[in-house]
């Protein structure tokens, strides 16, 4: 499809049934969570184990064949624990997975494909059990992951970091600066004379927010039509 053929009529029935299904079967999968919550596919999203928690404007998206998977895993008395910040963006494909503890600070972005694990999950020797393979991961505030970028057990990154494409991080990495390669190392200090604007300054009106999101919908979805739309899906064109 090269373009959204639904009407704005069908597009809101859809949306209302993912904010049915979100409620029912996503937003009862945290520990806790604040208000704002914003889902896409939600069918795609897979959130297992306890100890999960969110906070304001959590923007969790998903795609077909990209899921999005939040877990964690009890070992004996220990159980996995995901702390998520407020403002926080996930993205298609990433995995968020807990043996001990990963803390997320607040508006931290998370490009496509990001895996993120405090555990091996095998020792080195014993490839049975876990034993001691596990070490909490700490991401400060507004830290951007680029596309497929793994962060080992026992990692920090310090606030407004940015770590490229790709990159392994399996020692800790400064604030303020850029990272990237396999293992990824830092490459360029950010300049601090400039101030940051982060993704909290998009819901300093959450009503204008929706307003604004609501009407740029309308204008994108004017010109289709019901007819348009079931053709498209029953008999698509190299035009649709």
């Amino acid at each position: 499809m090269r373009r959204d053929r639904r009407t704005y009529f069908i597009r809101r029935i859809i949306d209302g049934w993912n904010r049915f299904y979100v409620n029912r079967f996503i937003l009862p999968a945290f520990d806790a969570i604040g208000p704002g919550v914003d889902v896409s596919c939600p069918r795609n999203i897979e959130i297992w184990g306890g100890g999960i928690t969110a906070g304001a404007h959590l923007h969790l998206h998903a795609s077909r064949g990209n899921l999005v998977r939040l877990a964690t895993w009890r070992t004996g008395e220990r159980e996995g624990r995901i702390d998520i910040g407020d403002h926080v963006l996930i993205s298609p494909g990433t995995h968020i997975v807990s043996s001990e503890r990963i803390t997320i600070g607040s508006n931290t972005m998370m490009a496509s494909g990001c895996y993120i694990s405090d555990s091996d999950w095998h020792d080195t020797y014993d490839r049975t059990a876990e034993l001691e393979k596990h070490r909490p991961i700490h991401i400060g505030e507004n830290v951007w992951l680029g596309v497929r970028v793994i962060i080992g057990k026992g990692v920090k990154i310090g606030e407004n970091s940015i770590i490229g494409a790709g990159a392994v991080v399996m020692t800790d990495i400064p604030a303020n600066c850029i990272a990237a390669g396999n293992p990824a190392r830092v490459v360029r200090e950010l300049d601090l004379t400039r101030d940051f604007r982060t993704r909290a300054a998009l819901f300093a009106d959450p009503d204008k927010l929706e307003k604004d999101m609501d009407n740029l919908m309308r204008y994108i979805l004017r010109e289709n039509t019901t007819f348009g739309w079931l053709r498209s899906v029953f008999s698509p064109r190299n035009t649709d």
